[in-house]
């Protein structure tokens, strides 16, 4: 840990002192965004990006903004902290961005924050939803919900919903993410009049869940919390299976992704998650990117493309809005949105620069999502 903290504090001094070594030139705006496009949670990165740069393309085939085309700038973080503080120091220092699309998960993103903060630089995370992002500073935003409304959705649904009343949980104990999720749904059940009869932990990188899941199994939930990121699922739900248990699995959005019923299969059918937006929405802005990027890459947008899509457009908006284009009145226009329409649904930006939204809950089937529910902020 001190020998991370110390790598920190070195690359925020570099990211401050070294000089810039481009500029944009009086056509073009820079904006960066850096994602894990390999390792552990390579499947979040590269959605993600086709999303970015699908949003990039449409901007500028209409001329772009205010007359000047996006010029996007893109690094791959390989999943890993330290490759992380490398691209977003490169981005600010080196390549001069105006504005930062950051990480999907929310430790990345708290890595990537804390640069782009020091160097008074907006970043705007499409989807990482650990309230501690947005606390590093008043230039970091995002553009999803955040755990405390996320975890209190799944809670109502257990109870409400399927009329549960007993859970365990099963959290990843080296993932911000997972953690935070796990806390506010313990509370949240708690409220409700629920009971937490179990709560193990694994780290990512696993791939033997049994022991933690033969624990739980003697304490006879009726539920399993599994808030971590879709590879861990996907194989506790295939162990699930194999181990005879017939509970629930309830997850986040770290779920989402094309890789869950790639590994799991029809182990994971009947589960549950909360996420962003559905494909099935009704909403002609949302019906119409679901045709758009169904053409461009052959398949159905997963929610880090809707995301990293909306985030585009939510920093075009802002920058739009501006009278004198740079970092600070990036900042100041992106904190003044309200009611803006994107593709994952109606969101404002309050005081603490988090996006309020509504959240959809939907049911694993096969390779797809069907919608279940949705629930208003």
């Amino acid at each position: 840990m001190k020998r991370f903290l110390s790598l920190v504090s070195s690359l925020l001094v570099v990211a401050t002192i070294t000089s810039c070594t481009k500029k944009a030139n009086d056509n073009e705006i820079l904006l960066g965004s850096y994602s894990s496009n390999t390792g552990a949670t390579g499947s979040f990165g590269i959605l993600q990006k086709q999303g970015i740069e699908m949003a990039v393309e449409e901007i500028n085939a209409k001329g772009g903004i205010n007359g000047k085309k996006i010029n996007l700038i893109n690094y791959d973080n390989k999943s890993e902290n330290d490759e992380t503080l490398a691209v977003v120091n490169r981005l600010v220092s080196q390549d001069n961005v105006l504005a930062i699309i950051g990480e999907t998960t929310s430790g990345k993103s708290k890595i990537g924050a804390q640069i782009a903060q020091a160097n008074k630089i907006v970043m705007l995370s499409p989807s990482a939803t650990n309230p501690d992002v947005t606390k590093v500073g008043n230039y970091i935003f995002r553009a999803c919900f955040i755990d405390p409304f996320q975890g209190k959705v799944m809670a109502k649904f257990m109870t409400e919903n399927l009329k549960f009343k007993k859970a365990a949980i099963l959290r990843d104990v080296k993932s911000d993410y997972s953690v935070g999720l796990s806390d506010v749904f313990t509370e949240e059940i708690k409220k409700m009049g629920g009971e937490i009869v179990a709560d193990v932990s694994y780290q990512e990188g696993d791939i033997d869940f049994k022991s933690q899941l033969t624990a739980i199994k003697a304490k006879k939930p009726e539920a399993i919390f599994v808030p971590g990121y879709y590879n861990e699922v996907a194989l506790l739900a295939k162990q699930l299976k194999e181990l005879g248990m017939t509970q629930i699995l309830l997850g986040g959005d770290g779920w989402s992704s094309p890789k869950l019923y790639e590994i799991a299969k029809e182990a994971m059918n009947g589960h549950y998650f909360s996420n962003h937006y559905t494909t099935e929405s009704t909403d002609p802005k949302t019906v119409e990117f679901v045709k758009s990027y169904k053409a461009k890459h052959k398949e159905d947008p997963d929610v880090m493309a809707a995301l990293g899509y909306d985030a585009v457009y939510l920093l075009a908006e802002a920058i739009k809005n501006t009278k004198e284009l740079n970092r600070e009145t990036i900042r100041e226009e992106l904190s003044k949105i309200k009611d803006f329409a994107g593709v994952t649904g109606k969101m404002s930006m309050d005081e603490n620069r988090n996006a309020v939204k509504s959240a959809v809950v939907v049911k694993t089937v096969g390779p797809d999502y069907k919608f279940i529910t949705s629930v208003n902020p």
